[in-house]
């Protein structure tokens, strides 16, 4: 059909800090028409204390900003707005929530799940080797990431694999032919 028939679009451009998120989630929003969202825009008060500090986050602290993260989405999508959403994501559990909000963890309460509906989210993996991503942090003006702090990413990370729905994409290719491979993955359905 024509692009009237196309679905919803929510994207989800997700890595390690470095990895290029935002820079490739703002251009594809730009080109498209479409709403750009910045994960580390949305952390509260009491996290970006602890990441100012230097204190890493812990699972705990995520929780409740992947859930804000997934109501924005949500938003979004009852609204018919198509957004991109650039957030690390390393984790199956926190890709899981911002698909599913809190039944993601509360699986025992099925009498919300109407409200709590699975959101269709393509997961856009941004990918590369380790050093070509510490390079990139060093050139970065104002952005200081120790080393150990990358590596700690990487320990982190657990790619995306079937049943999600995802694309992996190399980071070292150009920011044109990132935007176009994920473009044509979403309009080609």
């Amino acid at each position: 059909g024509g692009a009237g028939a196309l679905a919803m679009v929510l994207v989800v451009v997700m890595g390690v800090s470095g990895s290029g998120k935002t820079t490739v989630g703002s251009r594809l929003a730009a080109k498209q028409g479409w709403k750009f969202y910045d994960a580390d825009d949305y952390h509260p008060p009491e996290n970006k204390k602890k990441m100012a500090e230097g204190i890493p986050l812990n699972d705990e602290d995520r929780i409740p900003w992947l859930y804000a993260l997934h109501d924005i989405l949500r938003r979004g999508d009852s609204l018919r707005h198509d957004a991109i959403l650039a957030c690390s994501a390393l984790k199956k559990i926190y890709r899981h929530i911002l698909v599913s909000g809190t039944s993601a963890i509360e699986s025992n309460q099925p009498e919300q799940r109407g409200e709590n509906a699975a959101l269709k989210i393509l997961f856009v993996h941004l990918d590369g080797p380790i050093d070509i991503i510490a390079g990139r942090l060093q050139k970065r003006r104002g952005h200081f990431m120790p080393p150990e702090l990358l590596k700690s990413q990487f320990d982190a990370l657990e790619p995306p694999s079937a049943p999600e729905n995802f694309i992996t994409v190399s980071l070292e290719k150009s920011l044109p032919e990132i935007v176009l491979e994920i473009e044509s993955t979403i309009f080609q359905g």
